[in-house]
């Protein structure tokens, strides 16, 4: 007999619930018995109201979010001062040709 849709579905997304473990890192053994761990490394326990059943849930942790994004800033804060010392280095370059030009100019007179 094949599960009913009821039962595939995950109490939380029909029913109120309650958080009953924070959001924590998967151990490696629920990385490879829980479902829920792949998608992020992160996984809570919720305790549904109705049913009374408690389930894994994955989550987003704040601290792995804050990593990211300050990893991101970092990285974008190193690429735009890249590019400025390069725009300043391209800009001394065509400088240079620009005086170079009106130098020989200058002396063709």
């Amino acid at each position: 007999m094949a599960p009913s849709p009821a039962a595939a579905t995950p109490c939380w997304l029909l029913e109120d619930f309650v958080v009953a473990q924070e959001c924590a890192p998967c151990t490696r053994f629920q990385e490879k018995t829980i479902s829920d761990c792949s998608p992020t490394g992160f996984i809570e326990r919720i305790s549904c109201a109705s049913s009374k059943r408690e389930e894994f849930k994955s989550c987003r942790s704040a601290v792995m979010e804050a990593r990211v994004f300050w990893k991101f800033v970092g990285t974008m804060m190193g690429t735009a001062a890249v590019f400025a010392v390069l725009v300043v280095c391209r800009q001394r370059v065509l400088d240079r040709k620009a005086l170079e030009k009106v130098r020989k100019q200058i002396e063709s007179i």
